[in-house]
């Protein structure tokens, strides 16, 4: 299969090259970033010298829509919406790793990303890309919405329980954590290195663009409208999420029931590994992989749950899932293309 990229020089566009360079089923014959067409993709990354020998073109979408088969978009938010709807009346399918087409409500969308939103059209013609949860709807799409890095951790920490009623869901806190590429490679004083080193910092105190997408994912499964507690921090590291969720049971139930649910819940999934009682992830063991990790802990003395749930932000947060909608969508083994063994230390 023939893929393009969109949003070259970005990190999740990299990784994507990255991974899809030792996908058997795919070949990407055109990276697009209109900022640095004409150059070589090693100029802006040395690392893949060697590897990868692809010029940077700028964007003609009728010839793009004629030479390829695939388009993952790797743009910034309010970029997309344009880009999309060209590519599939001339029969592309999409896989959009932002954020242009998660949210179903154009309203809601405006006043969470202060962007105009996406025509309604192609709002309804989207699936939610989370692979684990979604999986026979994925098959059939046409235009994927890759989920957020955050909503992919919390989300996939959650679903089990919310799924089986386990907890009360007005009660569910999120403290969440990320890594300073989570930002993207744009610079600006919040990501200076010297404001992140040796530092730690809560932003986008409830107004953060993940809020209603996790909401919105929540209210599918249950019928009902969700409104979440949610804190993202900036950390001082360069790749990794971390989200510990916290709720209310509503009923009694020990920390060994709940894995034997989460173990049940995610035994056909390859991606989500669940930690043995007592045990609980780090970042740094899912470092460039797919995988997302999850430990528990019932607290019988206070009746709640604590999930934590570690990604790498860039690939199963982004690139690594964007491929493994790719594989549900042509009826590959969705781990083909993603058999990294984690970085680590």
């Amino acid at each position: 299969m023939k893929a393009a990229i969109i949003g070259g020089t970005g990190y999740s566009s990299v990784e994507l090259v990255r991974l899809l360079h030792q996908h058997p089923f795919v070949d990407v014959t055109t990276i697009i970033s209109n900022s640095q067409a004409g150059s070589m993709l090693h100029e802006t990354y040395p690392h893949v010298t060697c590897v990868v020998e692809q010029t940077l073109q700028s964007l003609d979408l009728n010839k793009l829509s004629q030479s390829v088969e695939i388009v993952f978009l790797a743009t910034p938010s309010g970029v997309s919406k344009s880009i999309v709807p060209g590519l599939m009346e001339n029969g592309v399918k999409c896989i959009d790793l932002s954020g242009d087409f998660r949210l179903r409500s154009a309203q809601s969308y405006e006043e969470w990303y202060k962007h105009t939103a996406a025509d309604e059209r192609y709002l309804a013609k989207a699936t939610y890309g989370l692979s684990e949860i979604y999986e026979e709807q994925i098959k059939s799409a046409t235009l994927i919405a890759n989920p957020g890095c955050y909503p992919t951790a919390t989300l996939l920490g959650l679903m089990p329980v919310i799924k089986n009623k386990l907890i009360d869901n007005k009660t569910i806190i999120i403290d969440a954590k990320s890594g300073v590429s989570g930002a993207g490679r744009s610079v600006s004083m919040g990501t200076h290195f010297a404001e992140v080193n040796e530092n730690l910092k809560a932003y986008k105190i409830g107004a953060h663009q993940h809020i209603p997408e996790i909401e919105q994912t929540l209210q599918n499964e249950t019928g009902q409208s969700q409104a979440i507690t949610f804190t993202t921090h900036l950390v001082p590291m360069t790749r990794g999420i971390m989200c510990t969720m916290h709720a209310n049971l509503s009923d009694v139930i020990t920390t060994s029931d709940v894995l034997q649910l989460y173990n049940e819940f995610y035994q056909a999934h390859h991606f989500v590994r669940v930690r043995p009682e007592g045990t609980f992830p780090s970042t740094k063991e899912v470092l460039g992989s797919n995988f997302c990790d999850i430990g528990l802990h019932v607290d019988a003395r206070t009746g709640r749950l604590t999930i934590i749930s570690v990604i790498d932000n860039l690939v199963k947060g982004a690139s690594g899932q964007a491929i493994q909608n790719l594989n549900l969508l042509n009826g590959w083994d969705v781990r083909t293309g993603l058999l990294e063994v984690p970085v680590y230390p």
